[in-house]
C-alpha cells in the first residue's frame, strides 16, 4: 500500500509540475494578450484622436471658407451696386450731353458713345478748328462750354482729350508750324484742354491731352468723307488713376 501510495504521489507530483508549467504558459499568454489588447486600444484611441483633430480642422476650415464666402458675397453685392450706380451716372451724363448737343448731333458733327461705363464725345475737327489751325474757333467754344457743364458733374472721372488726323501729310507753309500730323493732333488736343481749364474752369489735374496723329483712324482714308471722320477730337471720360 505504501509503495502504491508513493507511486501515486510521484505521478501526482509530476502532474502538478506539468499543470504548473501549463499555468505559467497560460499566464504568459494572458499577459501577452493583455499587453496586445492595451496596445491595440491605445492605437485605436490615438487613431480616433487623430481623426477627431482632422474633423475639427475640417470643421474650422469650413467655417473659415463660409466666412470668406460671406465676405466675398458682400463685396460682390457692393461692386454690383457701385457698377449700377456708375452706369446710371454715365447714362445721366450721356443724356445731358445728348440734350445739350442736339443740333450738332443731328448735323453729324458730334457722336456720343457709351460703352462699358466709358463715355466718349467724338467731334469732327471742323466744329472746333479751321483747316490747319489749332485755335478753338468761337462756335467750337460754345460746343465745349455745353460739354463742360456736364463734365463738371462727373467729378470721379479723368477727362482724356485725344487729337486725331487723316493720313494726308502736312505740307506747304503749315509745315513750318507742325512738322507732322503728330504735332497738329497734339496741339489741337492741348488747345481743347487749355480751353476746358481756362474758360470752363475744369480742374486741370483731371485733364489729359494726347495726340494720335493719323494712326488710330475710325474709317479707311480712301475718300474725302472718310478722311473727314478721321479728323476729329475725342473727349473720353476714364477712371481716375
Amino acid at each position: 500500500l505504501r509503495q502504491s501510495l508513493e507511486a501515486n504521489k510521484g505521478e501526482l507530483t509530476k502532474k502538478v509540475s506539468e499543470l504548473s508549467k501549463e499555468k505559467d504558459v497560460l499566464a504568459r499568454k494572458l499577459s501577452e494578450a493583455t499587453s496586445e489588447l492595451a496596445s491595440v486600444k491605445a492605437s485605436k484611441e490615438a487613431e480616433t484622436s487623430a481623426l477627431q483633430r482632422k474633423l475639427d480642422a475640417a470643421v474650422a476650415d469650413r467655417k473659415a471658407l463660409e466666412a470668406q464666402l460671406g465676405t466675398a458675397s458682400e463685396e460682390k453685392k457692393a461692386l454690383e451696386k457701385a457698377k449700377e450706380e456708375e452706369v446710371a451716372r454715365v447714362k445721366g451724363s450721356f443724356e445731358q450731353l445728348a440734350a445739350g448737343l442736339k443740333a450738332e448731333i443731328a448735323a453729324g458733327e458730334i457722336q456720343l458713345t457709351q460703352l462699358k461705363g466709358k463715355l466718349t464725345v467724338n467731334m469732327v475737327d471742323r466744329i472746333l478748328f479751321d483747316s490747319g489751325e489749332s485755335t478753338v474757333k468761337p462756335d467750337g467754344r460754345k460746343v465745349l462750354n455745353n460739354i463742360a457743364k456736364v463734365l463738371k458733374g462727373v467729378a470721379d472721372k479723368d477727362i482724356r482729350i485725344e487729337g486725331h488726323t487723316d493720313n494726308v501729310p502736312i505740307g506747304g507753309e503749315l509745315k513750318n508750324r507742325f512738322a507732322t500730323n503728330w504735332e497738329l493732333s497734339t496741339a489741337r488736343a492741348t488747345a481743347v484742354a487749355r480751353f476746358l481749364q481756362d474758360s470752363a474752369k475744369l480742374e486741370p489735374a483731371r485733364l489729359v491731352a494726347t495726340g494720335y496723329g493719323e494712326y488710330r483712324p475710325v474709317a479707311p482714308n480712301d475718300k474725302p468723307e472718310n478722311k473727314a471722320l478721321n479728323r476729329r477730337i475725342e473727349i473720353v471720360l476714364v477712371p481716375k488713376e
